[in-house]
């Protein structure tokens, strides 16, 4: 595999808000990391920022044993089993329904969800000294409600004891309880800026990763200077609610972003798998008809051209790219249907390989696999 960055440059790294699904900014991070990617400025909205105050830090261990460990009582004043049982339906009797919506009403009569378990959090994880000692430009973004205004918060140039308060400021998502911090209100940064990029544009960074999450919030409008490139690190599954804090889905949002993250560096293919590259549009048109042919062997030329590998192009939903992506749409479909472990970086070839081993073996009755083989 080839790295598509330039380990020569040093790059700046903008934290998308979304909650619980920070976990995800952490696995991807562990990859730039391991692919020897430099950054010497981070901004940061909502989880973001607490993720971004880790990365100033540069401690990666500690970002991921928080999210490695999270709970939901870690952020919000809860029951942890309760949260457990509500995210995952698993609500077992009348009584059980009654009594959480009787604390919803609680939460909703007090302003939202009591967050001090999540000051304590920050203040735990967060060393301010060594961010403002370290070589990481640090940008926290938030909404001052007593001012009406947004703020882009250098964390090097805030008091002494106040990033504490900025971060959570940043965090303040509107299902929480809303305190005056310093004598003044905040709420989420996300209200008017979700992805951070102003932050690094306005102050002349050129190469930027962004790190999203697709959380709750306003995407500003960044003009982006001529010279100035933006990558993108993105989630091609669903992250979960961004009020899951179990640790169950943050292992799985550690997971994911990490191999997307693997997928944007080297180049990998594929939406739900990561496939190294081997095959070119020849190969992959040949291994196509080979298998239409197997499945039917009376067929024409033109009708394997017109009819059976069209068809197959709607079954997969690939109409218009090439031949290569019609066969990395057509291993991922059926690599699905086979439970082949997506978690793994594997070549074109091994997983067409791994596909027919393990049709001969479970041979399904029904789906994409049977309807090829009623061709």
């Amino acid at each position: 595999m080839q790295l598509k960055l330039d380990r020569e440059k040093v790059y700046a790294v903008a934290l998308e808000g979304g909650g619980a699904r920070g976990a995800y900014q952490v696995g991807a991070w562990r990859a730039l990391e391991e692919a020897g990617i430099r950054y010497n400025a981070v901004s940061g909205t909502s989880v973001g920022s607490l993720n971004g105050a880790m990365m100033a830090m540069r401690d990666l261990k500690k970002a991921e044993e928080l999210w490695s460990n999270i709970r939901f009582s870690q952020v919000m004043d809860v029951n942890d089993d309760d949260m457990e049982r509500a995210f995952k339906g698993r609500i077992r009797s009348f009584s059980d329904l009654k009594s959480m919506l009787r604390d919803a009403r609680e939460v909703i009569r007090e302003g939202g969800f009591d967050v001090e378990p999540l000051r304590e959090l920050i203040v735990q994880s967060v060393d301010e000294e060594k961010i403002r000692q370290g070589n990481v430009a640090f940008f926290i973004m938030t909404y001052s409600l007593s001012d009406r205004r947004e703020l882009e918060l250098d964390a090097k140039e805030l008091e002494p004891g106040e990033l504490p308060d900025m971060l959570l400021a940043s965090a303040y998502f509107p299902a929480f309880k809303n305190e005056r911090l310093g004598g003044k209100r905040y709420t989420d940064g996300g209200v008017q800026d979700v992805l951070p990029l102003h932050a690094l544009v306005s102050r002349g960074y050129e190469d930027i990763i962004a790190i999203r999450l697709y959380g709750v919030g306003v995407e500003r409008k960044v003009r982006i200077p001529e010279g100035t490139t933006i990558t993108t690190i993105a989630p091609t599954v669903e992250l979960g609610n961004v009020l899951n804090f179990s640790q169950e889905q943050s292992r799985a949002n550690l997971r994911q972003g990490y191999f997307d993250a693997q997928r944007v560096l080297y180049g990998l293919k594929g939406k739900t798998y990561f496939i190294d590259q081997t095959f070119g549009e020849r190969r992959a048109y040949e291994e196509l008809s080979a298998m239409m042919r197997s499945a039917a062997p009376e067929c024409t030329l033109r009708e394997l051209n017109e009819r059976l590998l069209p068809d197959l192009g709607r079954e997969v939903g690939e109409k218009e790219g090439s031949y290569y992506d019609l066969l990395i749409a057509y291993l991922e479909k059926a690599a699905g249907e086979l439970a082949l472990d997506p978690y793994q970086i594997i070549t074109d070839e091994a997983l067409l390989a791994s596909i027919w081993e393990n049709y001969t073996i479970q041979r399904p009755k029904t789906g994409f696999l049977r309807y090829l083989s009623r061709l």
